[in-house]
């Protein structure tokens, strides 16, 4: 996903402006990165979260310990992976926790599909939710990338 920022991007990100109050979190791309939430892949994850809490507030309250539970706790480990592969100063060690953030946008969506299809959220809330997982995923996949190829340089 590149840097750009979000008006410049297509189309179908629209939606995702139109249903959030959000302000954006992306920093220009001169912007150095200091601290993990400099990262656009824990900004994009933050928002991520956000929209994942409050979806599953609407939830049956016999879903607090199941599906409740499950998607935010997905939702939160993108986020702290993320933060967490940032602190690390050996680049392998910083793949292998944003590869483990990867896999819990992956999980986090399986579980979206799941919450549409039992009748938990809209079309509408899933699709609004479901392509700012994609930015993430996408996101993260770029900064895995690259992180590994500088692991290849050193």
């Amino acid at each position: 996903m590149s840097n750009e920022p979000r008006n410049m991007r297509n189309e179908s990100n629209s939606k995702i402006k139109e249903s959030s109050t959000r302000t954006s979190y992306l920093v220009p791309r001169t912007s150095k990165i200091v601290t993990f939430k400099d990262l656009n892949a824990w900004k994009e994850g933050h928002e991520l979260v956000l929209m994942t809490y409050r979806l599953t507030k609407r939830f049956p309250k016999d879903e607090l310990f199941a599906l409740t539970s499950q998607m935010r706790r997905a939702a939160v480990s993108i986020t702290s992976n993320i933060a967490e592969g940032f602190g690390r100063s050996g680049v392998n060690d910083r793949a292998h926790f944003y590869t483990i953030a990867h896999g819990s946008v992956t999980e986090l969506q399986n579980q979206l599909l799941v919450s549409r299809d039992v009748g938990y959220i809209s079309d509408v809330e899933f699709e609004n939710v479901e392509i700012q997982s994609v930015i993430v995923h996408k996101i993260l996949t770029g900064l895995i990338r690259a992180t590994k190829a500088r692991a290849q340089e050193i």
